[in-house]
């Protein structure tokens, strides 16, 4: 039961962020009232879009989770690594969707550091 999970919460993702640009964020950033930050609305739309696909990034890490439950043979450390991959991946994306102006980035990268750390150390 969790390789379906893990296969359905890999599909929601997909569908989700694949939909969800199509026909939520490309509409969304035809608009000319969007909050224009920094000069210009383009840190409107970057935070948008990247906050919207973190979210898969989170659902895919989940389902990274559910496959080493079902693998119970592996070491335990593959769960901190699962975690701390997962948020790499959202620090990333925050870091270079905002070009470093929305400081979540610090945060993920923070956590990702200290799960890493606490894993291995």
């Amino acid at each position: 039961m969790y390789y379906v999970a893990a296969i359905l919460l890999i599909t929601i993702g997909v569908i989700h962020s694949v939909l969800g640009e199509r026909y939520i964020l490309i509409r969304l950033f035809r608009r000319d009232n969007l909050p224009k930050l920094y000069g210009n609305d383009t840190f409107t739309k970057n935070t948008l879009r990247f906050a919207w696909h973190i979210t898969t990034i989170a659902w895919f890490g989940f389902a990274a989770l559910l496959v080493f439950m079902a693998q119970s043979t592996l070491p335990s450390h593959f769960i901190g690594s699962i975690i701390t991959l997962t948020f790499v991946a959202h620090f990333l994306l925050a870091l270079l969707g905002s070009k470093g102006k929305h400081f979540s980035w610090v945060f993920f990268l923070l956590i990702s550091v200290c799960v890493g750390l606490g894993t291995y150390f």
